[in-house]
């Protein structure tokens, strides 16, 4: 009785057992089910198609503007100024009065200077007459060679006198005309540094300050390695710049390379450019600082990608490319020049790689299963195509 009883515990345990192990398996396919249902779906991100594309590359520069002409003006005569006859700060013509110096005793010397050419001009024909005379009297050989020799030396002489007094009389009547100083040129006056009845010393005293406002130049320096870089597309007529003054993206001008230095400055290793820009309103100031772009190299096929799609990691860089399961694998690249806020490609991507370049922070491991949202790409790049164009036209 007790081996039976016994028997039927050990069928009725090896019943359960696989019983047990079914319930087991269905309920893990019933939690896997669960978490498959749970699951949330890919994350979106935003890519772009990379495609080659012919660039010009530029870089920036620091610059400032300075007048195309400044002129310190300085008197050339001595005397207490009379009249300032300009409003300081306006636009000025060339030939206009500025300053008026006291012109009494200028006046004064001219008068004299005339009253001795008179003198000197009498003398000269009184020596004539005599001279004339004593040619005469020695063809009658009525006066010896000596007398007639001293009368053409006095003639000599009186003449001199003439040409003496002549120009006395030009340097007294130049006196008097620097008396009035006038603008050399058309332009901006600054302030009036010597006022009304100051003494203001010829050669030594600072009267003011012109400058020239249209055209005015942009001067920057461009390190050794850009300089040479820019060379062959300078002199492939490559010579616009994009210039930006006082840091306001507001006030953006198109500016024209007029001049390279010839020589590199040794202390800093940088070689001087000069750009010109128009300023018929006048509203661009000599002193501003300026921003400069200028184009280093022309890219035939060159791979642009913006720069938030390319991460750093210790000192390497990488972006997300997307295969063809829709899955963000790491991809290390090599970078070149940067263009706006696009950075130029140079290992790495080929044409037709999709990268992501919005909801890279979506992305927590190389692998992960994401959904691509196709985007066009923007900025520097269309602009750069643009002004490609345009060029070739």
């Amino acid at each position: 009785m007790g081996s039976l009883n016994q028997r039927a515990r050990s069928t009725s345990g090896r019943g359960i057992l696989p019983f047990l192990l079914l319930m087991a398996l269905l309920s893990g396919c019933e939690a896997k089910s669960e978490e498959a249902a749970d699951a949330p779906p890919p994350p979106e991100v935003e890519v772009v198609d990379i495609t080659a594309q012919p660039v010009v590359l530029s870089e920036s520069f620091t610059g400032r503007v300075e007048a195309a002409e400044t002129v310190e003006l300085r008197p050339r005569v001595s005397g207490y100024i009379q009249e300032v006859a300009f409003k300081e700060g306006e636009l000025v013509e060339e030939g206009d009065l500025l300053f008026q110096i006291d012109p009494r005793p200028y006046q004064a010397r001219v008068s004299a200077a005339q009253a001795e050419l008179a003198q000197a001009r009498s003398q000269s024909a009184q020596a004539a007459s005599e001279a004339e005379r004593a040619r005469v009297l020695l063809g009658r050989q009525a006066i010896s060679q000596e007398m007639h020799d001293q009368r053409l030396a006095a003639l000599n002489n009186a003449r001199a006198m003439v040409n003496a007094a002549e120009a006395a009389l030009v340097t007294a009547e130049l006196d008097l005309a620097y008396t009035r100083i006038t603008a050399p040129v058309s332009g901006r006056a600054g302030r009036a540094m010597v006022t009304r009845g100051n003494l203001a010393n010829a050669d030594q005293s600072l009267l003011t300050t012109l400058v020239t406002i249209d055209p005015i130049h942009v001067y920057f320096e461009a390190d050794e390695q850009a300089a040479f870089a820019s060379y062959a597309l300078l002199a492939g007529g490559e010579n616009s710049l994009k210039i930006e003054l006082g840091g306001d993206a507001a006030r953006q001008f198109t500016g024209t390379l007029d001049f390279i230095d010839n020589r590199l400055n040794p202390n800093t290793g940088t070689l001087q450019f000069r750009a010109v820009l128009n300023n018929t309103d006048g509203t661009i100031r000599p002193g501003e600082f300026a921003r400069v772009e200028m184009p280093v190299a022309r890219l035939e096929q060159a791979l642009l990608v913006d720069r938030k799609a390319i991460l750093t990691d210790q000192d390497r860089r990488y972006v997300y490319v997307i295969d063809g399961d829709n899955r963000a694998d790491r991809r290390q690249v090599a970078t070149g020049r940067q263009m706006g806020e696009q950075m130029v490609i140079t290992e790495g991507l080929s044409p037709g790689d999709r990268i992501i370049v919005n909801g890279v922070q979506k992305v927590f491991f190389p692998g992960m299963q994401v959904s691509p949202q196709g985007v066009v790409a923007s900025g520097p790049t269309a602009v750069a195509q643009a002004a490609l164009a345009a060029r070739e036209e």
